[in-house]
């Protein structure tokens, strides 16, 4: 997607305003791309001489391939498990310097309908080892993987299994590496761990900072929108418990207690033992994008996600929009499928304005059907009012 719309020449584009419009997915019904596009579409309704420069956002889940190649790379197709265990295209990126991009939800996904046709208790990670195998074939020694929008809670133990860990029980068997598998587990074997690992810099970008056990564990707070019951999050969560006991044992780490080693049912966990490297998403796709500088020559910003409410000012996509914005003297919308009530004080510290897209009381399927009409005209609303003069001082000289 083109960073400028419109403003051929230099006389016309200093007449225009200037807008950055930089969303993260509407998880399940819009992709940022799309999000994107449809804001761009709302404001050019009412200023259609204005620059509008999209920057599709991401946090590390859904989206992330797609936020970091927009300034380069290319998308490639491989082979690799998914939470069924089932073998299936998932998409990658190459980046231009030389990064290979891996996306836990387009191998694991908790919105992809296979991956949750099966219990929790027996869906893997495996897919996320197959396609850090698989780029190490190909020669990769950077790695970005992404967390977010897992339907996992194995801890990782897909993952490492697929780079060379045996799970055995009392009697030597190896066991599947899936929440219900780990209920045997008597000790973990890393002496087949892919050594290429040690000459690989692995980075993972997350926006969870959750450890991996506990009451803000993976498992606690995560587990029930992934299917896990009240009953099963104890047996899981002890599960993981003794999961990491094993393996910090083998690798003479420890990981488990980290902030956001719980990120993707325990992805982060599995990955900072492999030596990864977490960091905050938003950020990193920000800056490899070049947001800020866009924000700071821009009259407004807008910016949103499927659903807002405290935990967006924790380091989610639009907080970090706002907090780059807020630095140049920018006012920045917060445009949502959904917008907690309870949460607008909070949210109101760091936005200019929280909108939620939804026209009224409709049911989730027009909500989501509708999304991309909705996110248009609601744009298109915020700008007619930004178009009031006097109403926002980089904004002012421009009407409707």
């Amino acid at each position: 997607m083109s960073r400028a719309d419109s403003g051929s020449d230099d006389q016309q584009q200093s007449a225009s305003p200037v807008v950055v419009v930089a969303p993260d997915s509407f998880k399940g019904s819009l992709t940022a791309v799309e999000a994107a596009q449809a804001m761009r579409e709302g404001v050019l309704r009412v200023w259609p001489q204005a620059r509008v420069l999209c920057f599709p956002m991401a946090d590390g889940g859904e989206g992330m391939i797609d936020a970091l190649i927009s300034c380069g790379g290319t998308r490639k197709q491989m082979l690799a498990r998914d939470a069924r265990g089932v073998e299936r295209e998932v998409l990658c990126g190459e980046l231009p310097n030389g990064v290979v991009a891996v996306e836990s939800a387009q191998i694991v996904g908790i919105t992809d309908a296979l991956n949750v046709s099966i219990a929790v208790g027996e869906r893997t990670t495996l897919g996320l080892g197959d396609v850090l195998r698989k780029a190490m074939d190909g020669g990769a020694r950077r790695i970005t993987v992404g967390l977010g929008g897992s339907c996992t809670n194995d801890g990782g133990a897909g993952l490492l299994v697929a780079l060379g860990v045996r799970l055995l029980d009392d009697e030597g068997n190896q066991l599947p590496p899936t929440p219900e598998g780990l209920a045997r587990l008597a000790r973990v074997d890393a002496s087949g761990l892919d050594a290429r690992l040690q000459q690989v810099d692995l980075q993972v970008l997350c926006d969870v900072d959750s450890p991996l056990t506990g009451k803000t564990g993976a498992t606690a707070v995560f587990g029930p929108q992934k299917g896990v019951t009240a009953e099963q999050e104890p047996i899981y969560d002890a599960r993981l418990a003794y999961f990491a006991d094993c393996l910090e044992r083998e690798l003479q780490r420890s990981a488990r207690d980290l902030p956001g080693s719980g990120a993707a049912g325990g992805l982060g966990f599995a990955l900072r033992m492999l030596g990864a490297t977490l960091r905050p998403g938003a950020e990193v796709i920000a800056d490899g994008i070049g947001l800020e500088d866009a924000i700071a020559g821009a009259d407004l910003v807008l910016t949103g996600e499927g659903a807002s409410d405290g935990q967006t000012v924790r380091g989610k996509t639009p907080y970090v929009v706002s907090t780059r914005a807020r630095r140049h003297g920018v006012p920045t919308v917060l445009l949502s499928g959904y917008v907690a009530p309870d949460s607008l004080r909070k949210l109101g510290e760091h936005f200019t304005a929280c909108l939620s897209c939804v026209p009224g009381p409709v049911d989730l399927a027009w909500a989501m059907g509708h999304a991309a009409q909705s996110v248009a005209n609601t744009a298109e609303q915020i700008v007619r009012l930004v178009a009031v003069r006097g109403s926002s001082p980089r904004t002012a000289n421009y009407q409707a």
